[in-house]
């Protein structure tokens, strides 16, 4: 028997949470079972909590979409007994069984070695947020970002993927223009490393004009909506936005013009289904160029019975930074 957040829906439709001691045998199928030791609170594990968002397909439910931990038994070979491991994305805790829990049960494929250096709970302040926030900075640089190009923006800066984003540009040598909605969250940010505060209500609206000044070199942009239709025409002459996030709409009220005018480039960011190298390759840098003082400055810790509430929180803006999540507290 070990201890797991179940989700479960009525007949009426209405989902409620609540922790559960349940048995092995109810897990779902799969050649690795991980005791898992840390999960993290996500986007979309508020949808998830609460009314499913469309992404759960079958109740009940065990939430969290990442997770790190201990192998526990194994009949992948890459994967002994004693192997401390990493999961984000593919589905789990959508479709398959998630990190709410102290075990899991999953594919081998869809894990990752856990990098030297790195603790399982560090790994878990990183989480799908973090583990994003590397991939869009990887693709800026793959597209010719280096920090003598000038400013780069950071949207949401605040949330997840932006705090970890922020402090990583920042250790590497960037100046960083972080956007946010909440004043409260300047010092926040500075000490993360941001060089300049942007309020939302400076870049939230579309313009007329398709171009405005080249302001800046790269942008890692968790917004989406008006806000990213407006950050294209700030960008410089060749730039990239890297696009990670829809927290302001899906819709993208914007022209083609600063595409043909400016040469610049929209790069769409996916965590969920990244080939298993460049998984590797992105948590290899998070190891080496995140810093942990850092990381630890954005971590909110919570338990399993914290869940519920907090996945309201985060669909309403309402949580900064990370929350780590110990399941076994």
């Amino acid at each position: 028997m070990f201890k797991a957040l179940i989700v479960d829906k009525d007949e009426a439709g209405t989902t409620s949470a609540s922790v559960q001691d349940i048995s092995t045998d109810r897990l779902p199928e799969g050649n690795v079972t991980v005791a898992v030791e840390y999960s993290s609170v996500n986007y979309k594990d508020g949808l998830c909590l609460g009314s499913g968002g469309g992404l759960v397909r079958n109740y009940p439910h065990v939430p969290g979409i990442d997770y790190a931990g201990t192998v526990e038994a194994s009949e992948d070979p890459r994967y002994a007994v004693g192997d401390k491991v990493v999961l984000t994305g593919w589905r789990v805790g959508e479709v398959h069984w998630g990190g709410y829990a102290q075990k899991a049960r999953v594919n081998g494929d869809w894990l990752v070695p856990l990098p030297e250096g790195l603790s399982t709970r560090q790994s878990m302040a990183v989480g799908t947020a973090g583990f994003t926030a590397m991939l869009a900075i990887m693709a800026l640089e793959d597209h010719g970002l280096t920090p003598q190009k000038g400013e780069v923006l950071v949207t949401g800066a605040a949330g997840g993927v932006g705090s970890v984003a922020t402090a990583i540009l920042a250790h590497l040598g960037y100046q960083v223009a972080a956007v946010t909605g909440r004043p409260e969250t300047e010092g926040y940010l500075r000490e993360l490393g941001a060089t300049r505060i942007v309020a939302r209500e400076d870049i939230a609206e579309t313009v007329k004009r398709p171009l405005e000044a080249e302001t800046w070199a790269g942008c890692v942009d968790a917004v989406g909506g008006a806000m990213l239709a407006r950050v294209l025409g700030q960008m410089k002459y060749g730039a990239s936005v890297a696009a990670v996030g829809l927290a302001g709409g899906a819709a993208l009220p914007a022209t083609v013009v600063p595409f043909l005018l400016r040469g610049v480039n929209l790069l769409g960011i996916d965590s969920v289904m990244q080939p298993y190298e460049n998984r590797v390759r992105a948590w290899q840098r998070i190891a080496t160029d995140l810093p942990m003082d850092k990381l630890e400055a954005m971590v909110q810790p919570a338990t399993l019975t914290d869940l519920p509430k907090l996945g309201g929180d985060i669909l309403k803006g309402q949580v900064k930074g990370r929350v780590v999540v110990d399941v076994n507290a």
